[in-house]
């Protein structure tokens, strides 16, 4: 396999489900170069650089610039997915699902229902998410639960490379509107990538690391400062099971349930507000069925809930980092 950063994992995705079925395209903001602007066509790729290259190969038809108006082009996606096509749209920032939610909340996430399961809606919706760049409370929340929240959407959250590229294939390819979440941090992570097409399945978690002390499950880019922290903890004689759940919808429970059963003990890392969010549903998955396996109470380990500070010291401060989870791990050990 090649080594390749996750932004290159996931443009090749992008190319390979472009090749194989014409009914794919992408559209977005900046992705292939103002129409009609001077200097370079395909300046940009969108604002991280991910759909760069795209226009030279498949054209305009399939590679779309959109105004600055989520609501109109997130419609404009669900519609050409019902009538049969299947597009990828970007919206920059999932910050700015603010703009277009009643598209995802009423329409996108409704269709299959309301038309009794007879209408598709195979849209593929990629975003950003996360602080650690300097982006302000604007630009880098992790908002994640609240779209896990709506019944009728999947929802992807890949931690890796490898994971990018398999998981989009699946979103592409797959018959229910999918909200594909990437990380800002994500982008320039390199791993082994195969160079053909291959799919990961949705609600399959990956178990990183197996220990016997304590279960940690993570989400997104916080499996990366987890898998820090296991580092840390094993030198110390502390060894735990690592839990990626790759997709919020659908969840791999009985993965989680297992490894808690075997540890009987649970630290969940999750980078979304801590009310309401991924950490507290695992909590009570694991509260509600198998209370009686736990050997102390379950810690999460979320930022404060206050906006994203825009000072790089206090950001640093407000995310979830590596002796945290430390920490945590040996509060369920009582230590």
């Amino acid at each position: 396999m090649s080594i390749k950063t996750a932004r290159e994992a996931i443009r090749e995705a992008l190319a390979a489900e472009m090749r194989r079925d014409p009914r794919v395209f992408i559209m977005g903001e900046d992705i292939a170069g103002g129409m009609g602007a001077p200097g370079e066509q395909d300046a940009w790729g969108g604002v991280f650089g991910v759909t760069k290259g795209l226009l030279g190969e498949f054209g305009r038809q399939r590679v779309v610039d959109t105004p600055i108006s989520e609501t109109g082009f997130l419609g404009l996606g669900i519609g050409a997915a019902n009538a049969g096509l299947r597009p990828v749209v970007e919206i920059m920032f999932v910050d700015f699902f603010g703009v277009c939610f009643d598209q995802v909340l009423n329409n996108m996430s409704k269709f299959r229902y309301m038309y009794g399961g007879k209408a598709a809606t195979p849209i593929t919706v990629r975003t950003t998410y996360g602080a650690g760049y300097g982006a302000a409370a604007q630009h880098s929340q992790a908002l994640y639960p609240i779209f896990a929240h709506i019944p009728g959407i999947k929802v992807a959250l890949p931690s890796n490379a490898y994971d990018a590229k398999g998981l989009l294939t699946t979103a592409i390819r797959d018959e229910d509107p999918v909200l594909f979440f990437e990380h800002k941090s994500l982008y320039d992570l390199q791993g082994e990538v195969p160079d053909e097409s291959y799919t990961l399945p949705f609600g399959e978690a990956a178990v990183l690391r197996e220990g016997k002390d304590c279960c940690v499950v993570a989400f997104g880019h916080m499996v990366n400062i987890a898998a820090k922290a296991a580092d840390q903890l094993a030198e110390q004689g502390i060894h735990i099971t690592l839990i990626d759940p790759r997709t919020l919808v659908p969840l791999d429970t009985d993965t989680l349930l297992e490894a808690v059963e075997n540890c009987g003990r649970l630290v969940v890392v999750d980078e979304a507000s801590p009310v309401c969010s991924m950490a507290s549903e695992i909590a009570s998955l694991v509260a509600t069925n198998c209370p009686q396996v736990l050997k102390a109470p379950v810690v999460k380990v979320n930022p404060p809930p206050v906006p994203v500070p825009f000072s790089p010291a206090l950001e640093q401060a407000y995310l979830p980092q590596p002796e945290d989870v430390v920490k945590a791990v040996k509060k369920t050990l009582g230590r």
